[in-house]
C-alpha cells in the first residue's frame, strides 16, 4: 500500500468530557484507545492531526474562551503536531486541514474521536469524497445515547454504514503505522 499515513483525531475535547451531557459512551477507554494510537503512530513518526471544534457564542462549552475548548489533556498535542479549528461537523469546510494534508503528502487517514453521527460522520464521508483513503478505528469513536437509540446503537450504526461504502473498520489493536502506509492485515 502507498501513500502517507495521517492520524486525525477530531474533537476529542475537555468540554466534551466535562461539559456536554457527562462524558461520552465509554469516554475512559475512548481516550484509552486514542492514547494507543498516538503512542504507535509517535512511535513511527507518522503525522498527528489534531481536529478541534469552536462553538459560536462565549457561553458554549466548545467556546475558544472556555476551558472545555482545550484538547482533552490525556491525548495533548506535541509539539509540531497540527491542530486545525472547525465550526461545523465537516472538518474540511472552511478550514486548513486541506491544506495541512496536501502540505504531508497525506494520502490515507486513520480516524478517530467524536462525534459518531455527526463530525466523525461527516468527516469521514468529506474525505472520501476528497479521495482519501480511510480507516475509521471503529473501536475509536464514540457520541452519546440520543432519544430512540443507545449510544452502542449509533456507534454500531455507523461503523456499518460508513464501512459499506466510504471506510475500512478497524479496531484499535489492529491500526499498525509505518512512516509510509497503514498495515491493515
Amino acid at each position: 500500500m502507498t501513500g502517507n499515513t495521517a492520524l486525525l483525531i477530531i474533537d476529542v475535547q475537555l468540554g466534551m468530557f466535562t461539559e456536554v451531557d457527562g462524558p461520552p459512551h465509554d469516554g475512559a477507554l475512548l481516550l484509552e484507545n486514542v492514547k494507543h494510537l498516538l503512542a504507535k503512530a509517535r512511535a513511527e513518526r507518522v503525522p498527528v492531526i489534531y481536529v478541534q471544534h469552536c462553538d459560536g457564542g462565549e457561553h458554549e462549552p466548545l467556546h475558544p474562551s472556555r476551558a472545555g475548548w482545550q484538547i482533552h489533556p490525556e491525548i495533548a498535542p506535541q509539539a509540531g503536531e497540527a491542530v486545525v479549528v472547525k465550526t461545523t461537523p465537516d472538518s474540511f469546510y472552511k478550514t486548513t486541514l486541506q491544506a495541512e494534508l496536501e502540505r504531508q503528502g497525506i494520502e490515507r487517514l486513520v480516524v478517530a474521536g467524536l462525534q459518531t453521527e455527526y463530525c466523525v460522520d461527516t468527516t469521514c464521508r468529506r474525505a472520501f469524497s476528497q479521495g482519501y483513503d480511510i480507516t475509521l478505528v471503529k473501536d475509536g469513536h464514540s457520541t452519546w445515547a440520543t432519544r430512540n437509540l443507545t449510544a452502542p446503537q449509533v456507534i454500531a450504526h455507523h461503523n456499518t454504514t460508513l464501512g459499506n461504502q466510504f471506510v475500512e473498520l478497524k479496531s484499535t489493536a489492529e491500526v499498525e503505522f509505518n512512516r509510509a502506509a497503514v498495515n491493515l492485515s
